[in-house]
């Protein structure tokens, strides 16, 4: 079915401008527009007019974009309008204004990259399952999930178009007894069999669309394209680490139960299959990467040709019949000799071969010297990723893949967790030679306050404070008794080892002054007391005693009538307690 061409400049419901053409499909062309009336560029999708003139396809087609322009999500293109489009000369038709997305299509990354690896593959799946989820949650089917319909934005977002087209035109009856419709790579068993179509359906295309992530290939391919279709009848999808050895058996089991031939096996929507992705992703430890980045359209198109399909991958959206296409019937002339018949196709089983010798050649020259052409013109080159904000083993990958040296540095830094990429030399986006050097400067968190082992000296703990891109402080008033520590020595630190400090953050050295002397002890009042009990008392308190007597005569266990010192007074162990005694 060849898309209907608009006539650029043409104004739709006096409000839509319609720009060039920058993609078709099987059911539709997509143009640049601009929304006159809100001054912003808008994609503007006209469908085939000999599908337009199904007046059952008319009413399905404007209900399916009032439900799309229902799904308000980050990750599905925004529907903004449709209506009716009359070109000059031409039938009538209808159209859809869609949001503009700045980029490029999934498609253009797997044709440039092929596979993607495993982390980058659930980068790009994560989003486009999230957008399923929320059609799903309003009832709705895509039916057709292919990489054509995934647009890659060139701020890295992810979104899938083309809700609803798919489903106006089955339920209208383009898909009628007999006839299959939509993209034949990514087509589920029930879509094949029987038409039918449910949210389960979407999430087989979805895993064959992660197969085709992980292997850079879908996983069935054949003559035409009714064969492939039966082969997702009769076929049970390969494993992706049999092309692709690094994929776990973990991405293998999702694969093989989103894409089993029962949907009664299948996660029930793409919601259910989103929650298993990311279990699978903390199972594993996947990194988070960003989102590959679609290449740049060619130097004379950069103005025309924003976020659309350039090209066909595995076959666009087509209905087809069910039935094998019969060979051409035979004529009704007399049939030729046998012997003739034989030399005939002697003759041209040779020709093929000959034919087969020179084309076998013809492509491995094209080959050897389209290989020599690319590697000395754009091959040798490179671009720097951007890899700031990725953990340190994620960007190493990245940079890997660009095919760049990397080597890395650590620093301090306040703003950056630890192992978390701060900045790269040459800076994101460089111009460099595959096989470059290029540094990464990974963070390693705010400084820690360095253990100091107590008894250090102070020279050298200042030392350990500074190699930790601390301050050493010293203060007078940070000193402290110590049994083990000799005065003058660093105790400890303040704050302690272990904390976190801002680079530059003070730290204080808290010395030793030594061991610290005894307790004084109070001196007890023993005056009124007998002699005798007034030196059990003082010795009980640790104190010695020495007496004087007011008279020669005095009795040997008189009363103690003075003291010095006093009683209540502070004196150190062992001091001499000097008692009057009557």
């Amino acid at each position: 079915m060849n898309a209907p061409t608009g006539s650029a400049g043409a104004l739709l419901d006096a409000r839509y401008r319609l720009g060039p053409a920058i993609a078709r499909g099987g059911m539709s062309t997509v143009y640049r527009g601009t929304d006159t009336r809100l001054d912003r560029p808008v994609a503007i999708k006209i469908m085939d007019p000999r599908m337009a003139a199904d007046p059952a396809f008319r009413a399905r087609f404007e209900r399916e974009a009032r439900s799309a322009a229902r799904i308000d999500h980050p990750c599905v293109v925004d529907v903004h309008d449709q209506g009716r489009y009359e070109p000059p000369g031409a039938d009538p038709t209808l159209f859809l204004v869609m949001e503009l997305v700045e980029g490029g299509t999934l498609r253009d990354v797997l044709r440039r990259r092929g596979a993607l690896g495993v982390p980058a593959a659930v980068a790009v799946l994560e989003p486009v399952l999230a957008g399923l989820a929320q059609a799903h949650a309003l009832h709705m089917v895509h039916r057709d999930v292919k990489p054509e319909n995934v647009l890659i934005s060139r701020t890295g977002e992810v979104k899938v178009a083309d809700f609803g087209l798919v489903t106006a035109a089955a339920e209208a009856g383009v898909s009628h007894a007999g006839m299959i419709l939509g993209t034949m790579a990514y087509l589920s068993p029930e879509q094949v069999a029987t038409g039918q179509a449910d949210a389960r359906s979407d999430v087989y295309a979805a895993g064959v669309l992660l197969y085709e992530l992980l292997t850079g290939a879908p996983p069935y391919s054949g003559d035409n394209a009714l064969s492939v279709a039966y082969r997702h009848v009769n076929d049970d999808v390969p494993p992706p680490s049999a092309i692709a050895t690094e994929v776990p058996p973990e991405l293998d089991d999702l694969v093989r139960r989103a894409t089993s031939r029962d949907p009664a096996r299948r996660p029930p929507d793409a919601g259910a299959f989103l929650a298993e992705l990311a279990h699978v992703r903390r199972v594993l430890s996947i990194p988070r990467v960003p989102v590959p980045q679609p290449p740049p359209p060619p130097v004379e198109e950069q103005d025309t040709v924003p976020a659309a399909p350039r090209a066909a991958g595995p076959g666009g959206t087509r209905a087809m019949s069910r039935e094998t296409p019969a060979e051409p019937a035979s004529g009704t002339a007399s049939a030729p000799r046998p012997e003739a018949l034989a030399d005939h196709r002697i003759a041209r089983r040779r020709s093929r071969r000959v034919f087969a010798v020179w084309i076998a050649i013809v492509l491995v020259l094209g080959l050897v010297v389209g290989s020599a052409a690319w590697w000395l013109g754009s091959g040798r080159w490179t671009a720097m990723p951007s890899v700031i904000g990725l953990d340190r083993g994620a960007a190493e990958r990245v940079l890997a893949q660009a095919d760049l040296v990397v080597s890395v540095t650590e620093e301090h830094r306040d703003d950056v967790a630890a192992n978390l990429v701060a900045g790269t030399t040459p800076a994101v986006a460089s111009r460099l030679l595959r096989g470059s050097p290029v540094t990464l400067t990974v963070s390693s968190g705010r400084p820690v306050v360095p253990a100091v082992a107590p008894g250090a000296t102070v020279a050298a703990a200042e030392q350990a404070l500074r190699d930790a891109e601390l301050t050493p402080v010293r203060s007078t008033a940070a000193a402290e008794f110590s049994e083990t520590v000799p005065e003058g020595a660093v105790v400890r630190t303040d704050p302690a080892a272990g904390a976190a400090l801002p680079i530059g953050g003070a730290v204080t050295l808290v010395l030793s002054k030594g061991v610290a002397p005894p307790p004084e002890v109070r001196v007890p009042d023993v005056t009124g007391q007998r002699l005798d009990d007034a030196r059990s008392a003082l010795a009980d308190a640790g104190l010695d005693v020495e007496v004087e007597s007011r008279f020669s005569f005095g009795r040997r266990n008189g009363f103690v009538v003075d003291q010095r010192p006093g009683s209540g007074k502070s004196v150190k162990p062992g001091s001499t307690i000097t008692l009057t005694v009557f």
